[in-house]
């Protein structure tokens, strides 16, 4: 794992207070993933900070609090496993964002996939990817991946579930970009 050195890391003095924050960034609209991975229970987490960071190589990224339940799968994990949520997809979402449940056993729908990574059944679309680096960022870490493989849902009209003002959303397409 990669740790910011102190003296790179911003000037906390300068930053805006916790509240302030939290507001500013319910403003910001998100698709809503399940980042899972294997182990003993597998572990899975509901997860907005999911984003493509570059073409060459191909690299994404999430974040993860490290007190999260899943944290101590996900550091040791050689394979994850992104799911964008379908946009009826709110009880999965809500499944894996609740705390001190099996996950896995409530949701029911997945399979083993690429070392044991769990994979699950009826998402927007999933992306398997090999973990590249770890790195700590105050009290989360940012997991850096390159995709492997991924599938997609066949219709193409079909949309994402949405995270914005600390509620689940659906978007909707414009009518010019759905196929007829």
């Amino acid at each position: 794992m990669t740790v910011i050195p102190r003296h790179h890391a911003p000037d906390s003095s300068l930053a805006i207070d916790g509240d302030l924050f939290k507001t500013l960034l319910r403003r910001h609209a998100a698709a809503v993933v399940v980042v899972t991975a294997a182990g003993e229970p597998p572990a899975g987490f509901t997860a907005t900070s999911f984003t493509s960071v570059s073409l060459e190589p191909p690299l994404v990224s999430f974040c993860l609090a490290d007190a999260a339940s899943a944290a101590r799968a996900v550091a040791r994990a050689a394979t994850v496993a992104v799911h964008v949520l379908h946009r009826d997809q709110e009880t999965v979402a809500r499944t894996f964002a609740t705390r001190g449940i099996d996950r896995f056993a409530t949701h029911g729908a997945w399979t083993p996939g690429p070392d044991g990574v769990p994979l699950l059944d009826g998402v927007l679309a999933r992306i398997i990817c090999r973990v590249a680096r770890r790195v700590r960022a105050g009290d989360h870490t940012i997991v850096l991946a390159t995709p492997i493989s991924g599938d997609s849902h066949a219709d193409p009209a079909a949309t994402p579930l949405v995270y914005h003002a600390g509620e689940y959303g659906r978007f909707h397409a414009p009518e010019a970009s759905r196929t007829p």
